[in-house]
This record gives structure tokens, C-alpha cells and sequence, in this order.
């Protein structure tokens, strides 16, 4: 069993990934969380932790191929005992706190582990969709593997811990206000069932994503701030209610140095992306802004 379940952050692919697109993720190691027993935390989160995760193990326990998997009569009799979820990892802000909860029972009371990653991700879907109504799968199988890794119809690839090249600088503007993601999937999945909208966005949308990565992975800077630009474009284009008012100058404007930015998990609120290879000047155009940046190397 693991100690510590990372939060994460899906560089590329949060929407695309429904179209069997590839999605390129990374674990966050800037929040976790971990199974406890003791009192280290206040009375009312260990409480809501454990109504969570007592209202989880109802749902699970609702399918009979959740049991077949997960022991959930242990699972019950540790909640009595007092276990719960020891986490920091913030809510509604696209970085997995849902994800770590999947993870960390599953790791804890899984009966038999599933090796092969897609399986694997199918059954975290399944899990998940007790948080969001629907799930990839995607964030919880990160925060169980905490290793970096680019899915695609195909299988999952991991990366190694280092694949990002050095130049590539990488940030979480903080919008200031809570996502929540259901709703915003649901859009999704309404406009997507508009054949303007969806033949526009497999082909104008899902090159963009696909380009991005390739880039990243290559290590080519100067394509992948090209292709970011197009990307920030056709968010404006397809996702505009999922960049929150606070920061929607930033998709905006035009920049004289490599910058650009993009949403992070369903949008809507939470933190965005802001990548760049100069971090003075990115300071600069973020200076009224909560900014954490991410360690790459």
C-alpha cells in the first residue's frame, strides 16, 4: 500500500480524452493525501472525510461488480475503527481530490489488483462517476500510479520523471473560486451532440491537443508555444464557459515572449495552466495573481 496518493494535473487532452484522443498527465507532489487514524486534523474534516468515503462505500457496495473487487466489509469495519483520508489536495480546483480518494481505496482494499492500466482505468471510471456523474478514469489512475504518462485509444505510456525539458516553466493561476465539474461536462456532452459543433471540433480542436503533446514530449519549445497559441484560440472558441471571468484577459491577450495559458481539468474555476520559458517575465504579466509553479526538472 502506498503512503502518500499525489494530487495531479492533465497537461493536455481533459476534453479531448472522450474522443479516445491522447492526454498527456502529470502527478502534482504539491498535495496528497494519505490514509490516518490518529486526530492529527480537526474534528469536522476527519468528519467529512468520513461521511465521504461512508457515502462512497455505499455506492460501491449499490454494484455487485464493485464488491467482486473491493472489500468493502473491511473497508466498513476501518471507517469504524476510525481510518479516513487524511488530505490537503483542494477541492473543485481540477487537481484530483476526487482522483486520490478512488485511488487510495482502491489501493487499500482492492481483492485481487488489476495489472493491465486500460482495465484499470475502466474500473476508475466507474468508481469516480459517484463524484462527477461521469469519469475518464484518468485522474485516479494517475494519483494511483504517481508516475507521469500519455494515453491514448491504444494503451497508456509512461514517461519518465525527468521527460519535461528544462526550458519548459509551468504554472497554477489561481482563479479564486470553486469548479464544479459536473455541470460543465454535461455542456460538454450537449454540445457535442450538434454536428456543426462536433465536426469543428475533431478537426480543428483535437490536432491542437495532439500537437501540443507531441511537442512537449520532443522537447521542442519554440513549436510547442506555436501550437499553445492555436490551442488558447479554440478554447475561447469551444470551452468559453469554462474560462472563469478572473482570468479570461489572459486568453486574450497577445504576449511578446513565450506565454500562454489553457484550462486544467473541466474548467470553470480552480486553477489554469500557464506555461512559458521565461519565468521573470511571466512573473511579470502574473503579478496580481496566486501563482504556484509547478517543478518539472
Amino acid at each position: 500500500m502506498k503512503e502518500l496518493y499525489w494530487s495531479k494535473v492533465i497537461l493536455f487532452g481533459e476534453y479531448s480524452m472522450i474522443f479516445d484522443s491522447t492526454a498527456l498527465v502529470l502527478p502534482l507532489k504539491l498535495f496528497s493525501a494519505k490514509w490516518n487514524a490518529d486526530r492529527g486534523r480537526s474534528r469536522e474534516f476527519m468528519s467529512f472525510s468520513h461521511k465521504e468515503l461512508s457515502r462512497f462505500c455505499g455506492f460501491l457496495r449499490g454494484e455487485e461488480s464493485f464488491s467482486n473487487v473491493i472489500d468493502l466489509d473491511v473497508l466498513e469495519a476501518d471507517l469504524q475503527k476510525g481510518w479516513y483520508l487524511d488530505s490537503d489536495v483542494p477541492v473543485g480546483y481540477g487537481l484530483g481530490s476526487s482522483g486520490t480518494v478512488v485511488a487510495a481505496v482502491y489501493d487499500r482494499y482492492a481483492k485481487t489488483p488489476v495489472r493491465d492500466l486500460m482495465r484499470l482505468k475502466d474500473l476508475f471510471s466507474q468508481m469516480e462517476s459517484f463524484f462527477h456523474g461521469s469519469s475518464s478514469g484518468i485522474d485516479p489512475l494517475q494519483c494511483y500510479l504517481g508516475r507521469p504518462f500519455r494515453i491514448t485509444a491504444e494503451g497508456a505510456e509512461l514517461l519518465a520523471d525527468g521527460f519535461l525539458k528544462n526550458r519548459l516553466q509551468i504554472c497554477l493561476i489561481d482563479t479564486e473560486m470553486k469548479s464544479d465539474t459536473k455541470p460543465l461536462v454535461e455542456y460538454f456532452k450537449r454540445q457535442r451532440e450538434k454536428e456543426e459543433y462536433l465536426r469543428d471540433f475533431q478537426r480543428d480542436y483535437l490536432p491542437y491537443v495532439k500537437g501540443c503533446m507531441d511537442a512537449v514530449i520532443q522537447g521542442n519549445t519554440d513549436c510547442f508555444f506555436k501550437r499553445l497559441q492555436k490551442l488558447t484560440s479554440a478554447q475561447r472558441i469551444f470551452f468559453s464557459p469554462m474560462i472563469p471571468d478572473p482570468v479570461a484577459e489572459l486568453f486574450e491577450r497577445t504576449y511578446d515572449f513565450h506565454f500562454g495559458v489553457k484550462i486544467l481539468g473541466s474548467g470553470g474555476g480552480g486553477y489554469i495552466l500557464g506555461f512559458t520559458d521565461d519565468r521573470q517575465k511571466a512573473s511579470t504579466v502574473l503579478r496580481d495573481k496566486k501563482v504556484l509553479w509547478l517543478d518539472v526538472d
